[in-house]
């Protein structure tokens, strides 16, 4: 998921649809309001009053905005807009729908987020699983650790209904670690926040640990803040795969932004979350994207657990942070 800098004209018309967007319930929530500032000052680079904008026609948008991959992006951010502070109205939607159709762009995030709004909630969720991070994992765990008895296993062992004490004793043993060692990190980023490591009862799939290694190298924490900025990293490094990271920042925007927790571990859900990160949030997409690696394209954690972690973060091509606050590690 990469961001596009938009024209002079682009960004005056974007704007203008971001907000008639935003207003569709009726009123600007605070939490789409901070995300299109935040996207005026890191993306568009203007400084307009949002509520003296003029509402703008879908076919005006569409002159104003021709290059295909920016049409794109502007329906996601209009999708992302919509899913700010809880489920959107129907209204919402059909503004989003009408806004797309002109733009000519098409995909499962319109259908998506219509599920959203029509309180479709299971349909909703199966298309942010289906579409995202989850079935590469599974694909992944199926490839390198084990097969059909692989996947069995570690599904098993989500749901705290088994053991593996030869991969758990593996992780265990990061422990012995220097310090500044990344595997040392990764293993107080478990320890610290009482994760079980894979292989132990309720640890998770050793193909999803890219997560928790991308919370240590990337700085951020496990605090919703954190949590909704990590997706934007790692959107960004997922690029490359067919919803180009789309899908990722949405499951975790589903979980602390409108709500409804997506997971299959119940972490728990909030609303609103992305208004108070959305400059980091800008930031990580754009951290994730100049990350030249694909972290979760079974990267091989267990060549890199020895390296310093500030060497790790230089060789992997992790750029650092400009923006810090209450999502950033200590």
């Amino acid at each position: 998921m990469q961001i596009l800098e938009p024209s002079a004209d682009e960004a005056a018309a974007g704007l203008r649809a971001m907000v008639q967007v935003a207003r569709a319930p009726g009123a600007m929530s605070a939490a789409a309001r901070n995300l299109i500032a935040a996207a005026q000052r890191h993306i568009l680079h203007t400084d307009e009053d949002l509520d003296a904008l003029a509402p703008i026609a879908p076919a005006a948008l569409a002159a104003a905005v021709t290059r295909p991959a920016l049409r794109a992006q502007l329906v996601n951010a209009m999708v992302i807009a919509s899913c700010a502070d809880g489920v959107p109205p129907p209204a919402q939607a059909e503004c989003v729908e009408r806004f797309a159709s002109a733009l000519d762009v098409h995909g499962p995030a319109l259908r998506t987020l219509r599920h959203l709004a029509e309180a479709e909630r299971a349909l909703y969720v199966l298309c942010v699983l289906r579409n995202g991070h989850m079935p590469d994992m599974l694909r992944d765990q199926y490839r390198h650790h084990g097969g059909v008895a692989g996947v069995a296993r570690a599904l098993l062992g989500l749901r705290g209904l088994g053991a593996d004490r030869a991969l758990a004793a593996r992780y265990q043993a990061l422990e012995r670690l220097p310090d500044d060692r990344l595997g040392k990190r990764f293993w107080h980023h478990y320890r610290d926040h009482g994760f079980a490591f894979p292989g132990e009862p309720g640890g998770f799939p050793e193909a999803g640990v890219y997560h928790d290694f991308s919370h240590v190298l990337a700085g951020y924490n496990t605090s919703p803040e954190g949590e909704t900025v990590l997706g934007g990293y790692i959107a960004g490094y997922r690029d490359r795969r067919p919803d180009r990271g789309f899908f990722t920042l949405l499951f975790v925007l589903s979980i602390f932004s409108v709500g409804i927790d997506v997971t299959p571990i119940g972490v728990g859900a909030r609303t609103g979350t992305v208004g108070t990160v959305a400059a980091p949030l800008i930031e990580a997409i754009r951290r994730g994207a100049a990350t030249p690696v694909d972290l979760s394209d079974n990267w091989n954690h267990w060549a890199w657990v020895e390296v310093p972690l500030a060497e790790a973060r230089r060789r992997l091509g992790v750029p650092p942070k400009a923006v810090r606050g209450a999502w950033d590690y200590d």
